[in-house]
């Protein structure tokens, strides 16, 4: 790492010298603090064994020490005019850079290609906006990932991470919590961006069950039932699953939850990932009984 881009004035450099100018579209603000760029590589376990899935590189300055940590990193940038600053600041013989929107990408095809070596750990410095998509892609294409660990905007990290019963829980924070064992390992301030953003940051670190922690007898029926509970905040759930999941019956629903012995009136915020796989497997087997 001759010249290392956390170090602000390289960063400055590099820009200035391409005449590059940063979208705040693509929410680019590249990250310009040598600790904090530590603390992610070391929040990622980082090792020689390691395949690196990199979401948004922007420049290059994680990804620097990304391919001086692993054994290959394919980092994967949505903006092309990034290409030529690549070829001065990534000379890297293990990285592969991919020109795309992650979004659109087939990720059976990419990992086949370029992701065969285990184990795999997905790094990324996303924009708030596309947070919630791209970490669902990640989760629901049942990929060989290891650990996710994201850099988002701080309010965003605690929705992400919230536990029953908090104000910032919601069917983002279950689904999460059924996937993975999520938590923030640390704060990062706005200042240490350029440019800088108006809000602190935050990194999560998601470590994927090995086995999943409910049984479930639907998994549509699972997420479906989730998604519906915070359909409509501020209703009860019967009301709020009803009323945006036209399939699940009222009044079906309210005789599921009171054989279970819950409260009908119960909103769906204080409810864990295992409340829901109760109700979901109940709710399966009435469905099987009265078709």
């Amino acid at each position: 790492m001759d010249k290392p881009l956390y170090i602000s004035k390289n960063t400055k450099d590099i820009l200035k010298r391409y005449n590059f100018s940063m979208t705040k579209g693509l929410g680019q603000n590249f990250l310009i603090d040598g600790q904090m760029i530590e603390k992610i590589c070391q929040a990622s376990n980082l090792s020689k064994n390691d395949s690196i899935l990199e979401i948004g590189p922007g420049i290059g300055t994680l990804s620097q020490c990304l391919c001086e940590r692993s054994r290959f990193v394919l980092a994967v940038e949505i903006d092309q005019e990034l290409a030529t600053i690549h070829h001065e600041t990534l000379p890297y013989e293990n990285l592969k850079v991919i020109y795309e929107d992650f979004l659109k990408l087939n990720l059976q095809n990419l990992f086949n290609t370029y992701l065969k070596e285990p184990p795999i750990k997905v790094i990324a410095n996303i924009p708030y906006y596309i947070t919630t998509p791209i970490i669902m892609k990640l989760l629901e294409e049942s990929l060989p990932i290891d650990t996710i660990t994201v850099m988002v905007q701080k309010e965003v990290a605690e929705r992400l991470t919230a536990s029953p019963g908090s104000k910032n829980y919601g069917a983002i924070s279950a689904v999460i919590a059924y996937h993975t064992q999520a938590e923030i390992v640390f704060t990062v301030p706005k200042s240490v961006f350029l440019p800088q953003p108006k809000v602190d940051s935050a990194v999560i670190v998601m470590t994927r069950h090995k086995t999943p922690p409910v049984t479930l007898e639907s998994e549509e029926l699972f997420f479906k039932l989730i998604k519906g509970s915070f359909g409509q905040r501020r209703k009860t759930m019967i009301n709020s699953v009803s009323g945006t999941i036209p399939s699940i019956k009222k009044d079906t629903l309210k005789s599921v939850l009171e054989k279970l012995g819950y409260n009908p009136a119960l909103r769906g915020e204080t409810l864990g990932i295992e409340d829901f796989a109760i109700i979901s497997n109940a709710l399966h087997h009435h469905t099987k009984l009265n078709p």
